[in-house]
């Protein structure tokens, strides 16, 4: 992963607010500030990892240099394995330490998750998705998790592609009139649009949509939306669908399973920072 500009301005932001202005004044109180040591970043459980290089970069912003990684995103790790590890100045090292946790741990969370949906859903043709439900400022970081874990992306921001939803079919005045005024303004853009029923599904297949989203849908009606598209079109289906069902919606032949919670409900991942002192 290379990150941007976006990602080093997080990162300063993130120690800035932890510091406050102020310094770390436990660690000024009981550490010499020559103080050198040493520091495993070690997983306290077993899963996917992502989000390595943001905390070495977490580690450098503070004027940590000596840092050797020892596993890489996408990894699957085990509980008492060394991910990270750094040598230095004792107090910059628990200056970085929570910072550097926060997105390591976050970024692993989404990548365990997600790698929990892919599993569910192997040997089928279906593909695992993320949604715009991300925590705001770390999108990409977090899109980029759900890759390590196995998924796939959906669109990254509202300029990306057309998502016609629900209530834009309202104030529009039904599926084909909401296609009809998006394909009419945004000739060459990729369009998805959602539907309710089968029926909605059967009006908007003619406009020939690049993509159609499934609300709600139980897997025996997606099954019988494939039929009905026979490979005119993409399939995704989203809403009601859990780690118990995965399978079932995969099975029915839709191209995509859409999952919110790969971003927004992901357990943080489990890692601690083990402190060797010199």
């Amino acid at each position: 992963m290379t990150l941007s500009k976006s990602d080093f301005d997080l990162i300063k932001a993130a120690i800035v607010e932890d510091l406050a202005g102020g310094e770390d004044i436990t660690s000024v109180a009981t550490i010499d500030e020559k103080a050198t040591a040493k520091a495993d970043f070690t997983a306290r459980k077993s899963g996917v990892i992502a989000g390595i290089e943001v905390a070495e970069a977490v580690l450098r912003e503070v004027g940590l240099t000596e840092i050797k990684r020892v596993k890489n995103d996408g990894d699957q790790v085990s509980a008492g394995d060394i991910l990270l590890s750094v040598s230095g100045n004792t107090r910059a090292i628990l200056l970085a330490e929570r910072t550097a946790l926060n997105f390591f741990s976050q970024l692993s969370g989404v990548a365990t998750l997600t790698s929990a949906w892919v599993k569910e859903v192997a040997g089928t043709k279906c593909q695992v998705r993320d949604t715009r439900k991300t925590t705001p400022g770390m999108r990409v970081l977090e899109k980029y998790a759900v890759r390590m874990g196995g998924g796939t992306n959906h669109r990254m921001n509202l300029s990306d592609a057309a998502l016609i939803k629900d209530n834009h079919i309202a104030a529009a005045g039904g599926v084909v009139e909401a296609f009809a005024k998006v394909r009419a303004l945004y000739p060459d853009s990729e369009i998805e649009i959602e539907v309710d029923t089968l029926d909605q599904l059967r009006d908007v297949l003619p406009q020939k949509p690049d993509l159609v989203l499934l609300d709600n849908m139980s897997p025996a009606q997606c099954t019988e939306a494939v039929a009905i598209v026979n490979g005119v079109c993409k399939l995704e289906a989203s809403g009601g669908i859990s780690l118990e069902n995965a399978r079932a919606y995969a099975k029915s032949g839709v191209d995509y399973i859409a999952i919110g919670a790969l971003t927004h409900s992901a357990p943080v991942f489990d890692i601690g920072l083990d402190l060797r002192a010199e």
